[in-house]
């Protein structure tokens, strides 16, 4: 037989094996392929000048991206080398000599490579299909499917995956020169070796990586970079420290405890997980790590995609909304000379804002919810205003309520706010709480329709109040086009209005701010998505693959067991707490740190980005979902390929 042949037959054997890590590799390619295909869309580039940013967040994550893959392809291509150590052994024995032996393992693992390249490449296309579908849909256009392959996009991903299998198939193959015969007979049984010995020793770290793991999850917490840093460096040292320290513990604790050790099947669970442990408390610690990652990408996204949908809705309800910084006189003039030639308009309003008498309804938020005051008085407006504006938003009618004033907040407040009875004295008029509205009304702004609320009085009440700010609104007929947003901009970056002074205004645009916060979203919460998925498939592929090469050790302790009388359906439930147990491990201690995480970054953004409880607790279980459910996958493969080959029939 010759050697290409041989590579070719244990390629195929070696494709049927470890077909978890095939396709992982495979599902890899495709997420790589379709990023790549992402980049370099001219389509979805042409959707926003923001979508440039795209390019460098997604080269940025793919360079994580392939280094985890390279380290995953190495640890397999290593982990192969051992398990297959005796029979590479026996083709030197038989004559062949060590640089065959390294060409044969490339060629073979060569060919593994580049059919789950192949395979990758065609997925990865029906995978960019469904991110431009999503990033269409955060723009609001249409989707129609069109099928086309990007030459930039399949060349980066051939030349991603060339350098990781050539650099992981060159460390093995001089590896395989350099080894010796005795050394290829016996390279299976070397594992990790227990790095923590002495039980005193073991005793210290184990405690020492207790306490760090609570400094750093709490450092991580205050939200301070620098305290990140260390906190991030803690939490790294208590998994690397608590594994390597626990994987040594287990046997001590057990034979300090007869009565636990040979209760009903802990014996066996306990002997295949302190074997495990023992020759994997590296692995372990890495994958338990890439497991936090994991967590926290997929959180983090969910997180961002709830802020920036808070900014498109809150930012501004109006397709032009331009507006002065303080009290003086305004003078749209430039703008609306532009806007009234080239931008047909429904509907538009100015209008003022005025300065309360007392800032009473400030000091209530701030005592009672978690308000970032900005004015020094709370803000008042005209019914009159009020009574258009809803009318041009499309919003139902409110009507006005003799000696009341009408409450309009964001949604966050409105709980707070029904409990709120105090009046107000406005231009001498004593005016009582009225009905409260939470409609989109432009209050996320600092000089918007108030900052988070404002109070709506009867228009002659503000006959001598001072004005707070002055605002230009319209609804146009045709959305507003990114060149017309772009020559606003112009004449708002150059503008010098009134009399001598230059007078600060803001302008923003429904469209604009809405096509900036897509291309936000799919900067953001794209990449974090795509490494989430990464690195769960990656970790989960490592911890099935040492699973599955212990099939023929199962495979004699369940005879053995069947041979002592063990029914079928008792070794079917130890064979589960086995895999229960093993595949806890990693994921126990991610939880314990992620999910505080993901609660404090919740609680740092702006008020009203989470509305409640309820709603972190969505995005949690969204999150954590997400991750078991591809995590229940691999568990579910590594079971029911067990369950076959080393339960008795």
């Amino acid at each position: 037989m010759t050697l290409c042949k041989l590579s070719l037959r244990n390629a195929r054997r070696q494709a049927r094996d470890y077909l978890v890590y095939l396709v992982t590799v495979i599902l890899s390619a495709a997420l790589i392929h379709a990023f790549n295909g992402l980049v370099f869309s001219q389509e979805l580039q042409a959707l926003s000048s923001f979508m440039s940013s795209l390019l460098l967040i997604t080269a940025l994550v793919s360079a994580v991206v392939i280094a985890i893959m390279g380290w995953l392809i190495r640890y397999i291509l290593n982990f192969m080398l051992s398990r297959r150590s005796k029979e590479l052994g026996t083709y030197i024995l038989i004559g062949l000599e060590n640089g065959q032996v390294a060409r044969l393992f490339f060629l073979e693992n060569l060919a593994v490579g580049a059919v789950a390249l192949g395979a990758g490449l065609l997925l990865g296309g029906l995978f960019f299909q469904i991110l431009r579908a999503i990033t269409l849909s955060l723009f609001h256009m249409p989707y129609t499917f069109r099928l086309s392959a990007s030459p930039k996009a399949v060349a980066l991903t051939i030349a991603y995956f060339a350098v990781i299998y050539l650099l992981a198939l060159r460390s093995c193959g001089k590896r395989l020169r350099r080894m010796q015969i005795c050394d290829l007979l016996s390279y299976d049984r070397q594992g990790e070796e227990e790095v923590i010995r002495k039980g005193r020793s073991r005793r210290r770290v184990f405690s020492a990586s207790l306490i760090c793991g609570i400094a750093g999850t709490l450092l991580l917490l205050t939200g301070s970079v620098l305290f990140g840093i260390v906190g991030a460096a803690l939490v790294i040292f208590f998994l690397y420290g608590f594994f390597l320290s626990f994987s040594s513990g287990v046997p001590a604790y057990f034979n300090a405890r007869p009565g636990k050790k040979y209760g009903t099947h802990t014996l066996l669970v306990f002997r295949t997980l302190s074997f495990k442990l023992g020759t994997m408390g590296m692995t372990m610690a890495t994958v338990a790590l890439l497991f936090t990652g994991t967590i926290v990408s997929e959180g983090a996204g969910l997180l961002f995609g709830a802020l920036f949908e808070s900014r498109v809705e809150g930012t501004t309800c109006c397709d032009i909304f331009i507006g002065t910084e303080d009290g003086r006189p305004a003078d749209f003039g430039p703008y609306l000379e532009y806007i009234e030639e080239n931008v047909p308009l429904r509907d538009a309003r100015q209008y003022r804002l005025y300065q309360g008498e007392t800032r009473q309804m400030t000091d209530y938020l701030l005592e009672h919810t978690a308000y970032y005051a900005y004015y020094a008085y709370d803000p008042l407006m005209a019914y009159s205003d009020y009574a258009a504006l809803r009318a041009m938003l499309g919003y139902p009618e409110a009507p006005g309520e003799p000696g009341r004033y009408i409450i309009h907040c964001m949604e966050y407040l409105e709980d707070a706010l029904e409990d709120y009875d105090t009046g107000v004295s406005v231009g001498g008029n004593a005016l009582s709480p009225g009905t409260i509205y939470t409609e989109p009304f432009s209050q996320k702004l600092w000089d918007g329709n108030g900052r988070g609320f404002v109070l709506v009085v009867p228009d002659e009440c503000l006959s001598s109040r001072p004005v707070s700010h002055s605002v230009y609104a319209a609804m146009t007929v045709e959305p507003l086009s990114e060149a017309d947003y772009g020559r606003l901009k112009e004449i708002h970056d150059s503008a010098s209005f009134g009399e001598g002074y230059s007078q600060d205004y803001f302008l923003l645009a429904k469209d604009a701010v809405a096509r900036e916060y897509a291309s936000v979203s799919a900067s953001t919460i794209f990449p974090l998505f795509y490494l989430a998925l990464v690195l769960t498939m990656v970790s989960a592929t490592i911890l099935t693959v040492q699973q599955l090469s212990q099939g023929p050790r199962f495979a004699q302790q369940f005879g053995l067991l069947e041979k002592l009388g063990m029914d079928r359906r008792e070794m079917a439930r130890t064979l589960r707490r086995q895999l229960a147990v093993y595949y806890a491990m990693p994921a126990v201690p991610p939880l314990l740190i992620s999910v505080p995480l993901l609660v404090a970054m919740g609680n740092s953004f702006e008020p009203g980005v989470i509305s409640g409880a309820w709603q972190m607790a969505g995005i949690l279980g969204v999150t954590l979902g997400l991750f078991f459910l591809i995590y229940l996958v691999y568990i579910l493969t590594a079971y029911s390929s067990l369950r076959r080959s080393v339960l008795p029939d």
